[in-house]
């Protein structure tokens, strides 16, 4: 029993977990339980691959703040402060400069606010 169940996970290239392996000696007439496939899955060593999951599009590590990041260019380094409005998950304001100083953040902070209007009370 244990051959076929490695035989079923080595044929899906190792992605398939106890459900999905629990079929295949359905399949092939050989009547099993599920947690028996999990058992003997368990006792072979036998753990599926996890899912390789997509980053999102706009934020790297899923971290709600972005002020800074380094970047290189031809001419240099040069800062980004960048505001994300998190209701959104657009960016709103944003600043370079060759220099990591207050002035770059409150440059993105001020461009943020004029982009999108004071507050109405």
């Amino acid at each position: 029993m244990t051959m076929q169940i490695r035989t079923s996970f080595v044929d899906s290239d190792r992605t398939y977990g106890a459900r999905r392996v629990w079929h295949d000696p359905w399949e092939w007439g050989v009547a099993c339980g599920l947690h028996r496939v999990e058992r003997l899955m368990k006792s072979a060593a036998l753990r599926a691959r996890p899912k390789r999951r997509r980053q999102p599009h706009d934020w790297d590590n899923g971290s709600n703040t972005r002020l800074r990041q380094i970047f290189w260019t031809g001419e240099g380094w040069l800062y980004v402060a960048v505001v994300i409005d998190l209701y959104s998950r657009r960016a709103v304001g944003w600043s370079m400069k060759s220099q990591m100083t207050a002035q770059l953040v409150t440059d993105a902070l001020l461009m943020a606010i004029w982009r999108r209007g004071s507050p109405q009370h």
